[in-house]
C-alpha cells in the first residue's frame, strides 16, 4: 500500500491521526496532516483504509 496525503486539502480534523496514529501525525501550529509511513506495513492497512473513508476534506489517496 502505498499513501500520499494532500496537505492543502486538509482541514485538520485530526481523524486519521485517531484512526492510525502509527502513519498519521499533525503539525502543532495548525494541525494539518504529517505523513509519517508511505508505506505502511500490512497490519495498518485496514486503519489506514478506514481513514482515508472518514477523511472529511478527502486528503488521503491510497494505492496498491
Amino acid at each position: 500500500m502505498k499513501v500520499v496525503v494532500d496537505q492543502d486539502k486538509c482541514v485538520s480534523a485530526g481523524q486519521c491521526v485517531l484512526l492510525a496514529p502509527e502513519v498519521f501525525d499533525q503539525r502543532d501550529e495548525d494541525g494539518v496532516v504529517v505523513l509519517l509511513l508511505d508505506h505502511p506495513p500490512a497490519e495498518l492497512h485496514d486503519a489506514v483504509r478506514q481513514a482515508a473513508r472518514v477523511c472529511p476534506a478527502l486528503a488521503i489517496e491510497l494505492g496498491e
